[in-house]
C-alpha cells in the first residue's frame, strides 16, 4: 500500500489490521486441516511408532510451511490490490 507523504488514515489502518487478521486466521485454519489430514491416522490406527513419529513430524513441517506461505500470499495480494491512499480521490500518477 502506498501513501503519499502523510500518515495513514484510520480507515487504512483498520483495513490493514483486518487483512492481517484474515491472513493469520485463514492460514491457521489451512495449517490445522493439513496437519489433521497428514497426522490424523496416528491416533486412529495402530501404527508402528517410527511411522507415527514420521507422520506427526511431516504434518508439523507441512503445516508450518503452508501457514507461512498463506500469510505472505494474502498480505502481498492485499498490498498489490491498489487500495487508494485517499478514498474518493484519484491518484496523482493516474
Amino acid at each position: 500500500m502506498e501513501h503519499h507523504g502523510g500518515r495513514r488514515g484510520q480507515a487504512e489502518r483498520d483495513a490493514v489490521t483486518a487483512e492481517i487478521g484474515y491472513a493469520l486466521c485463514s492460514a491457521a485454519f489451512a495449517a490445522a486441516v493439513v496437519f489433521g489430514a497428514v497426522a490424523g491416522p496416528v491416533p486412529a490406527f495402530d501404527l508402528p511408532p517410527a511411522f507415527s513419529v514420521l507422520l506427526v513430524r511431516a504434518g508439523l513441517v507441512i503445516a508450518a510451511v503452508l501457514f507461512a506461505v498463506r500469510v505472505v500470499s494474502v498480505l502481498l495480494r492485499f498490498q498489490r490490490s491498489g487500495q487508494p491512499s485517499q478514498p474518493g480521490r484519484t491518484r496523482p500518477d493516474s
